[in-house]
């Protein structure tokens, strides 16, 4: 979404993973996001990017060990006390349809706290939608269903 070698560039990076905690080497994950001022972007060209315009979305497929990676920008919370996150979307072998879910930053404790969609999920469920920081950026692994599923949504429409 933006060139690694920016200097406000951060990776936002993960496994996908099956139930059994296998990796899905053929997943797809796209994201949206909120630029790092937490405006939500509306520009042309998120396919055929022109080497400077952020659009705010971005798509990657999973690699032979279930790895996806994006470089892209911290999102700005989009609302005065809101928490950041980036909007997920899998898709995948055997899924009928595309899975939603969303990836908050780590760090803002009060914003996550008055998050409603946190708020209404118990702790271990929590943990699946907050990001982790870890060597290389922020790391959001996806599991598909089982122990530790990542809380997916529905969406209007879908």
């Amino acid at each position: 979404m933006v060139p690694p070698g920016r200097a406000d560039a951060v990776r936002l990076h993960g496994l996908v993973l099956d139930g059994a905690g296998d990796p899905v080497p053929d997943a797809l994950v796209e994201i949206w996001q909120a630029d790092a001022q937490g405006r939500i972007l509306q520009e042309p060209g998120s396919l055929r990017r022109d080497g400077f315009t952020f659009t705010g979305f971005g798509r990657a497929a999973t690699d032979a060990t279930g790895h996806y990676s994006f470089a892209t920008l911290r999102p700005g919370p989009t609302a005065p006390g809101a928490a950041a996150f980036f909007a997920v979307t899998v898709f995948a072998r055997g899924l009928l349809n595309r899975l939603f879910t969303r990836a908050y930053l780590p760090g803002d404790a009060e914003a996550l706290a008055a998050t409603p969609l946190l708020a209404g999920l118990e702790a271990d469920r929590r943990a699946t939608l907050v990001a982790t920081e870890d060597g290389d950026g922020l790391r959001f692994d996806i599991r598909l269903q089982g122990e530790g599923e990542t809380v997916f949504l529905t969406h209007p429409r879908h």
